[in-house]
Parts: C-alpha cells; sequence; structure tokens
C-alpha cells in the first residue's frame, strides 16, 4: 500500500499537476452538457469549501512541520511589506484614474472601493501551484494573503462604507459568511501548531514512516484538485470577442455609462503595473543575491495571480458588481497562463 502511494506521488507532484487546469475546464465542460453548468457551479463551491478547510490547511501544516526556519520571520515582514505596497499602488492609482475620469460623489467611492478590493490575488487556489517548489515562501504567502483578504480589507471597506452612510444601522455590517471570516484565523493555527511542534520536539512528517507518508501523499493531492477547481471554474461563455474588444476597449458600440472602462483600469491595475513595480524593487535585490531564489520567485508570481472569485462576497460593503465579476473572470483567462510558464521558467532554474 504505501509502495502504491510513494509511486503516485511522482504523478500527482512537479510538473505532472500543470495540466489539472485544462483537465478541470474539459472536463466540466463535458459533464455540464448532462447535468448543466449551475448544478456543477453549486457542486464547485461546495468542493471550494473542503480545498479550503481541510486539503489546504494539512498541506500548509506539513509544510510548516517539515521545512520552517527561523530566517523565514524576515519572509514574513516582506510579504507584509508587499501586500502595503500592492494595496497603495491600488489606492494611488484609484485617486489618479477618478481625477481622469472626472468621478464625483457616490461614482468616486464606488471606484475606489472596487479597485481596492480587486488587488486581492487568488492565493488560496492558483496560488497553490507554487507549494510544488517554493513550499515555505508560498506557504507564508498564501496565509499572510487570506489575512489580508478575509480581515483588514472588508474591515477596511466596512469603515468607508460607514463614513458613506453615517447611519448607526450599517455598523453591523458583515458581508463575508462567518466561515470565511474565520478562515484566515483557522489557517493561521495550523501554522502556528506546525512551528511550535517543530521548534519544541523536532517531530516531521517525513520522519513519521508509514504514517508520513499518507498524510504526504493526502496533502499532494491539494494542488492538482486546486488547479481542477480553477479549470472547472472558467465558464466557456466568458471567452467572447466582443467581451474581448470590450475590454481593450476598441468597441465602437460600447457606452460611456457602462462598466467596461473601470474594468480595463483593474486590469491594466492587476496585470500591467503591479507586476512591473515588483518586478522592478526586487529583481535588483535578487541580481545582487540579497533575497534567496524562493522568495523572489513567490513574490514576483504572486503579483502576477488574477483577482480572487471571493471579492464577489464583498459586493454589500458597496463595491461595483459588473466591473468586480468582468476583472475577476478576464484577470483569470490572462494571468493563468502567465503563472503557468512563469512557475515552470522559475522551476527550472530557481530551485
Amino acid at each position: 500500500m504505501i509502495y502504491i502511494l510513494e509511486n503516485i506521488l511522482t504523478y500527482i507532484s512537479g510538473f505532472y499537476t500543470l495540466p489539472w487546469i485544462l483537465i478541470g475546464f474539459i472536463v466540466t465542460i463535458l459533464i455540464a452538457r448532462v447535468t448543466g453548468r449551475e448544478k456543477i457551479d453549486n457542486i464547485m463551491k461546495k468542493i471550494g469549501l473542503i480545498l479550503l478547510y481541510f486539503f489546504i490547511p494539512l498541506l500548509i501544516f506539513r509544510v510548516f512541520l517539515d521545512f520552517f526556519e527561523e530566517s523565514q520571520i524576515i519572509f514574513v515582514i516582506i510579504v507584509f511589506a508587499v501586500i502595503f505596497l500592492m494595496y497603495t499602488l491600488a489606492y494611488i492609482y484609484g485617486k489618479y484614474s477618478i481625477k481622469k475620469q472626472d468621478l464625483k460623489g457616490e461614482k468616486k467611492s464606488l471606484f475606489l472601493k472596487t479597485i481596492l478590493t480587486n488587488q486581492g490575488r487568488s492565493s488560496a487556489f492558483i496560488g497553490m501551484m507554487m507549494m510544488e517548489y517554493w513550499a515555505v515562501a508560498a506557504g507564508i504567502m498564501i496565509a499572510l494573503v487570506g489575512i489580508v483578504l478575509f480581515a483588514i480589507i472588508p474591515y477596511i471597506l466596512s469603515y468607508m462604507h460607514k463614513k458613506e452612510v453615517k447611519s448607526k444601522e450599517n455598523k453591523t455590517i458583515k458581508a463575508l459568511p462567518w466561515y470565511l471570516r474565520l478562515y484566515p484565523w483557522y489557517l493561521i493555527s495550523f501554522v502556528i501548531v506546525a512551528i511550535v511542534i517543530n521548534i519544541t520536539t523536532g517531530v516531521t512528517i517525513r520522519g513519521s514512516g508509514d504514517w508520513g507518508v499518507i498524510i504526504i501523499f493526502i496533502s499532494a493531492l491539494t494542488i492538482p484538485a486546486a488547479l481542477y477547481y480553477v479549470g472547472a471554474c472558467i465558464h466557456p461563455s466568458d471567452l467572447k470577442k466582443t467581451e474581448l474588444k470590450k475590454l481593450i476597449g476598441i468597441d465602437k458600440n460600447l457606452k460611456k455609462s457602462e462598466h467596461w472602462p473601470w474594468v480595463r483600469k483593474i486590469f491594466i491595475l492587476t496585470v500591467i503595473i503591479t507586476p512591473i513595480v515588483i518586478t522592478i524593487l526586487f529583481l535588483p535585490l535578487f541580481v545582487l543575491n540579497l533575497i534567496p531564489q524562493d522568495w523572489f520567485a513567490v513574490i514576483i508570481i504572486n503579483s502576477f495571480l488574477p483577482i480572487t472569485s471571493t471579492n464577489m462576497f464583498l459586493l454589500p460593503y458597496g463595491i461595483d458588481k459588473k466591473s468586480t465579476a468582468h476583472s475577476i473572470t478576464w484577470t483569470t483567462i490572462v494571468c493563468v497562463p502567465i503563472v503557468v510558464l512563469l512557475i515552470i521558467i522559475f522551476g527550472i532554474y530557481l530551485v
């Protein structure tokens, strides 16, 4: 039994995990012809929660128990600085875009909250691909991004929303379901427990015999499962030439009042501006050997990750629904191939 699991591990790790996005996309299209797309989407939501609450924490626990070192604390500080920089860029670019579009009143606030929110990236699922090559660094990034996405950003949006409405009845807005509000602290608890066990006992999964192999196997399933989930959540109906024209801004029939100019600005921020700024800052540090290879790879790849679909839970805080939905769709379509390519390149040269 253990021998079989060890052999299977080879085929659910490394570059073997990358095709699972395409597999998820194709298989879901075929199944949807029989069951209907809506039923598939409802099932995928439940599978997403299982991944979030069981598989990802188990993988994070295993990684930190086996590989964490005290030097990684410096990376925690760097990750917080990178996340702060990303949202600062969103704020500055948002303010600039507001002036350029001459937005006033509610439109001005709506746009700023929408562009801030959509700087949040899909680290928990698409970012999971990084775990195969830079386990601890990717695990730290996933855990800290989770805290920002599900705890800090909702608090900021809630504060901004209260200032706008100035109404006591809006002070207790809780847009996120309880299980998403709980998630960042639930995930970080696995990190803390793993580090404490590692420091106090020296116990590792790798040194736990047959049980260790079983845990490694179960946690290794997380990456192909997460990538299958990403592929399954891409809708073929979104891949329309007409919508691509709207995104680029060459659709002659596009009305000025439509939300596509906002989508375009969010897309430019997340896919072009943020990765360029992050790369300009960290490439010299890497060339001068001031940061390790795994830190550099994870930071750069994270800057290219698409917008997270969980932003849709934040709509009650007063962000634009259509702009957010289309931004998620098009950054996923464009960024996933870029992220896969970067992982392949960095996986060869920076491991």
